[in-house]
């Protein structure tokens, strides 16, 4: 859908049918091709919970709306469309609140609609009333309040226009519920209207004519990848440009999956849980290719001490995110996608064979690795197992803790749109109900969740919402009995301290099977991989609580205030 800048006086409108609002955000989303909506009713939404009775949507009911927002992150995640949402008013809507910032920190696409009280109710604290357009304008792209029913035609299409343009983001529609209730007479069929919104702009051809000649003068470049890459469809144009030019590739948390892990170029993801070689290589290049990511903290470490020696290039389609953090030499607005097109007809290949040999001493002097015993189950084998079994071909969610940044050492995404992760919020709970709206938008693909003892239980109540629909995705716990990442900074950083970060967990299997799902256990590698096995051959969900060792940590790991250099490798006792 293209918006045409037009005043407001010149939006197209016609009077040829008559709904209620309700039954119009109903048809509205069928002609705008959604097919799937999660949701959870209640009495200032029912109206349009009463219009989707009947109608060709599928309603994936979750016990929770936190959950229903985060399955509906997964589902645009892994389908790149948008995820619509269903939400009552007052707590309903602020249930809400945790998944739209995380999925306006991630740039995820998301349509959430929630009813509201009457307008004559509003600013008085009438039942469940709660102004969630307030609480919601710092983490939305935008959001609306629809007070005349003439502008809800227009306002549900700019909503998905605005939430997948540019670098997407959430949106959120507020509708009274006498506004649901209310006749729509008047229905948008004119170019959209959004004066000031530029969301696709055209490269300077002149800028990247500098970035080409600077890769052919280059003697250590280096392609820093994000998430930006998979939003804006850029993977293949991604992959033949690193090839052509023999450039290394080091990738953000949110842009796994990007680039083939198990290409030799990619030296997989850097900053605080890094590998060895992807740091080194940031700190040593001379030249660093910035595409589509935002250069947050957990990727630069100490500033002053990020990537000290290269020119920068940065390319991204948000021009807040320039200089955001890091100055940069070349700041290119543009879709990644249009970037890489030009640059593969601008660029020729540099000189970069001592740098790929540095870059690869690097890996092969400090691999990822761990100590792998018969007798104890670790968590680095669980997942090498899933990535092993699966070629790395599945989609993969995940919670977030330890065993986030093992599944993103370990697991060999190949493809754009199968690691599905909470990378800027961090939000624990994401990955179980991400998984649900993931295997929705991707019936055919085997879709796994990596979770913690503890994440998981953050939206265990979602067990029912895969028992009752027979949606098969498969739990992996990574059971450490801890807050894995909070204790390991407790221990690094706080005397080994352990305030409140050994947890307790129920019978993981026992509670599965409670709820109608099939449950399975595993304390050593040999029981581990028939545990797997099994899960990957029952047709429906399964669970599988795998007792791993309690006191593993994450390495590498750059302390707070340090470079990405100064990685510390190992426990400091060892």
């Amino acid at each position: 859908m293209e918006a045409k800048h037009a005043s407001y006086e010149e939006v197209v409108f016609t009077e040829t049918r008559k709904v209620t609002g309700a039954a119009h955000v109903i048809q509205s989303l069928e002609e705008l091709g959604v097919t799937t909506v999660f949701g959870y009713p209640g009495g200032a939404i029912l109206p349009i919970y009463d219009a989707l009775y009947g109608s060709n949507l599928q309603h994936i009911l979750t016990r929770h709306e936190q959950a229903a927002i985060h399955a509906a992150e997964g589902y645009a995640r892994a389908s790149g469309k948008v995820g619509v949402v269903f939400a009552t008013s007052g707590p309903g809507a602020t249930n809400l609140v945790t998944g739209l910032a995380d999925a306006h920190m991630d740039s995820t696409p998301l349509v959430v609609i929630t009813g509201q009280v009457a307008k004559s109710l509003i600013g008085k604290d009438g039942f469940q009333e709660a102004d969630v357009v307030g609480i919601t304008v710092p983490v939305t792209k935008h959001n609306y309040q629809v007070r005349d029913i003439k502008q809800l035609s227009r306002i549900i299409k700019e909503a998905f226009y605005i939430a997948t343009s540019g670098r997407p983001g959430p949106v959120l529609i507020d509708i009274p519920k006498d506004v649901q209730n209310d006749w729509v007479t008047h229905f948008h069929t004119g170019d959209l209207s959004i004066p000031g919104y530029e969301p696709k702009p055209e490269p300077n051809k002149q800028q990247i004519e500098i970035v080409a000649q600077a890769i052919s003068e280059a003697k250590r470049p280096l392609l820093y990848i994000g998430g930006g890459i998979i939003h804006g469809e850029a993977s293949e144009e991604l992959l033949t440009f690193a090839r052509k030019n023999h450039i290394p590739v080091v990738s953000t948390l949110m842009g796994l999956g990007a680039f083939p892990a198990d290409d030799p170029l990619f030296l997989g993801m850097l900053g605080m849980h890094g590998t060895y070689a992807a740091n080194m290589a940031v700190t040593e290049c001379d030249l660093l290719l910035a595409f589509g990511v935002r250069f947050d903290d957990r990727v630069t470490g100490k500033l002053e001490l990020f990537s000290p020696q290269s020119k920068k290039v940065h390319v991204d389609i948000d021009p807040a995110e320039f200089h955001k953090n890091v100055m940069v030499d070349y700041p290119i607005r543009s879709d990644v996608k249009q970037a890489l097109q030009l640059l593969l007809e601008m660029s020729t290949q540099g000189q970069t064979d001592k740098w790929l040999k540095e870059v690869k001493d690097w890996q092969e002097e400090y691999p990822l690795s761990y100590e792998n015993k018969e007798s104890e189950l670790k968590p680095q084998f669980v997942i090498d197992l899933v990535s092993e079994l699966t070629k790395g071909e599945a989609i993969v969610t995940t919670e977030v803790g330890q065993h986030q940044m093992w599944a993103a050492h370990f697991y060999k995404a190949r493809n754009p749109r199968t690691f599905l992760t909470s990378g800027g919020l961090g939000t624990m709970g994401f990955g179980f109900p991400a998984a649900i709206g993931a295997k929705l938008a991707a019936e055919n693909k085997l879709v796994i969740c990596l979770a913690g003892d503890a994440s998981f239980q953050m939206n265990i109540q979602e067990l029912q919402t895969i028992a009752e629909n027979q949606i098969p995705v498969k739990v992996f716990i990574i059971n450490n009995h801890f807050l894995g990442m909070v204790r390991q900074w407790q221990e690094m950083f706080y005397d080994n301290r352990l305030s409140e970060s050994k947890i307790g967990s129920p019978d993981f299997v026992k509670v599965a099977e409670a709820y109608g799902v099939k449950g399975l256990r595993a304390k050593t590698p040999t029981e581990a991989k028939h545990a797997m096995q099994e899960a990957f051959l029952h047709q429906g969900p399964v669970v599988v609580d795998f007792h791993v060792v309690e006191e593993e940590n994450v390495f590498p790991m750059v302390p707070p205030n340090k470079g990405n250099h100064e990685m510390v490798m190992k426990r400091w006792e060892e």
